[in-house]
Formats: structure tokens, sequence, C-alpha cells
């Protein structure tokens, strides 16, 4: 079913039994990993976490059913987070559906999907499901997005300031709030003792990292510009972004450009595909997407998006080299993409 955001806030800060799986999608996602984070505190602290992944289920329908229906080793709440995910879990979520029975609550964060979606169509079918779509805020609701974020901080700014903290963040939630709560930490600002933060100000902090930006990152990366990867990175990991945090907005780029190829080798011209695509493409990033979307076929895409899945899930496995397995991955895309013609 599809759920309003005050029905999906309420129905995962109480986790109804009736209620198998919460579907967050959307291409807004840190606003639904936002939203998972709700059901995690319903659990509480010592609740069990399973986390799967789309690829993981493909491989094995029964898992979910199986997990959802186990109890915790020491008795306790469990529940299960699917990410990343997308029409790779059809099978194991249907199966889960019409099971007679589930116990352990599940939320997957989905990202952008089409209307078209396998998942999304049997989720917004049956009762057992809750569906909600983040999007990205665009224009002036992004600006004034940024304002009132600032103002939960302490932080007093001007329409200027909050625009460009907004153009920044490429449209991402998690990165204005980290970006906005560096800003605080910066001046002493806090709920209780409000700081200006002005324009002259706020040149001078952001001057060594203005070129770090996740968003310019990913197009490096798809669009194969390997030769300047290294600095981008280096300034990155500077600015606190690095390992799995590198791999979830390429990831987001390589799904969402698959289903988008899918159109195009279904015989639509891509220039009708971006029409049609939406919000489910941050209107600033439409060009770029337009071109690496040229440049990849589906098969790449597949093969790319199997990659950085298996090094997420490497990076998260015990006593792994991390930000160097993601590095390592991240150049090898770079340098693949640069074989690729448009």
């Amino acid at each position: 079913m599809k759920a309003s955001r005050p029905q999906i806030e309420r129905a995962l800060d109480t986790a109804p039994a009736d209620i198998r799986l919460f579907l967050l999608h959307g291409p807004d996602e840190s606003q639904s990993r936002e939203l998972a984070a709700r059901l995690a505190r319903r659990m509480g602290p010592e609740a069990e976490r399973v986390d799967l992944s789309g690829a993981q289920l493909k491989g094995d329908p029964a898992r979910l059913t199986d997990e959802a229906a186990s109890i915790s080793l020491f008795g306790g709440a469990r529940h299960i987070r699917i990410e990343p995910a997308g029409d790779d879990a059809y099978e194991a979520v249907t199966a889960l559906l019409e099971a007679p029975s589930a116990g352990n609550p599940v939320v997957m964060v989905a990202g952008a999907l089409r209307k078209d979606s396998r998942l999304l169509k049997r989720a917004l079918a049956d009762p057992a499901v809750l569906a909600f779509a983040s999007y990205l805020p665009e224009g002036g609701d992004i600006d004034r997005l940024a304002g009132s974020m600032a103002r939960e901080q302490g932080l007093v700014i001007d329409g200027d300031v909050a625009r460009r903290l907004a153009t920044g963040s490429g449209g991402d939630r998690a990165l204005l709030a980290r970006e906005i709560e560096k800003l605080a930490l910066y001046v002493d600002a806090a709920p209780d003792r409000p700081a200006p933060l002005d324009r002259a100000m706020f040149d001078e902090i952001s001057a060594d990292t203005a070129e770090g930006d996740l968003s310019r990152l990913v197009d490096m990366l798809i669009s194969g510009r390997p030769e300047r990867l290294g600095a981008e990175l280096a300034r990155l990991a500077i600015a606190g972004q690095e390992g799995i945090g590198l791999l979830r907005p390429l990831l987001r780029r390589l799904m969402l450009l698959a289903e988008l190829r899918a159109e195009v080798d279904r015989g639509n011209g891509i220039e009708a595909v971006m029409g049609g695509a939406g919000r489910a493409v941050f209107w600033k990033e439409k060009a770029a997407v337009a071109t690496q979307l040229s440049r990849w076929s589906g098969e790449a895409l597949a093969k790319a998006i199997e990659r950085v899945t298996a090094t997420e899930l490497a990076v998260k496995a015990s006593g792994s080299a991390g930000p160097i397995l993601v590095e390592a991955e991240l150049v090898a895309i770079a340098r693949f993409a640069t074989r690729l013609r448009p």
C-alpha cells in the first residue's frame, strides 16, 4: 500500500504486526535512511539487526522469509534491513508476502524505482506492505530545507548562504546535514545559543573542501576520468568522506542508469527517456546523466553494479581493508569507463 509521510512515520515508530515490509524508495535515499532508522529505534539498541542486499536475495530468495521467521540467538528483538535493493529482490519479497507467517519486521531502502518496477507494483498491491517515496527537494525547496536545518543547529544564515549550501549538497540531505553540523561546530552554534554565519565566514570555511563533492566524484568515475581521481579522493578523505560512503552515491547512479538504459534498449530515445524520468533525476544532474546513458550499455552497468555491491559486502566483513578496497574499486570503475564510448 502507498503511505503518506505521517502514516509511514507512525508505522515505523510502532512496527505493527500486520506489516511485513516497509518499502522506502525514491531518489532521496538519505531521507529513506532517516526513516529506516526510526524502525531501528523502535526495536531498541539491544535488537539484532540482519543486513542483506538485493544481490544476496536474488541468489537465495528463500533467505528473506527464513530470516523474517527466525528467533534472535538471545531471544530479543530482531529486524531486517535490505540495502541496496531493487527488482533483484522481487522473488524474495514475493516469498515473504506469501509465507504463512513472518514475525520480524523488514525495511528496504530501494532507491529510485520506475513506475513499471515489479517490486513497486507488488508492494503497492499488498496490504502487508507500506511503501513511501522520498524525493529530492528542488529549486527553492532545497534552499528552504537548508535554512531550516541550519536553524535547528543554531546557525543564523541568510538566503545566499542557504542557497550555496543547498547547491553544494546536490540535493542530498545527508551531505547537507553533515556540512551544516561542521559549520555549526566551527562557529560554536547550538540550538540554545544561536550564532551567525555570514557569507565571508562561509567562504573561508568552504575554501579547502569546495571541490570535494560526491556528485562530482560520481561524474568523474562514470565518465571515465581516472587522472583526477587521486586528488579528489584525498580531498574527500580530509573532509571525512571515505569507505562505503563513497560507494553508495556511485551505486545509486549506476542503478538509476541501469533503469534508464533498459528504457533505451526497449527502443526509446535518450531524450524521451530523460524527459520521462521526472524527479528520479535531480534537475542539475540531467545533462551529465544523459551523457553517461549514451556511454554505458546495460551489460556494462550490470557488471559495475555487481562489482560495487560485492565491494560493499567485502568492506563490511570483519578484518577487511576498508577504504583501501573502496579506492581500488573506484579506480577500476573509472578505468573501465575510459574504454566505453558514447
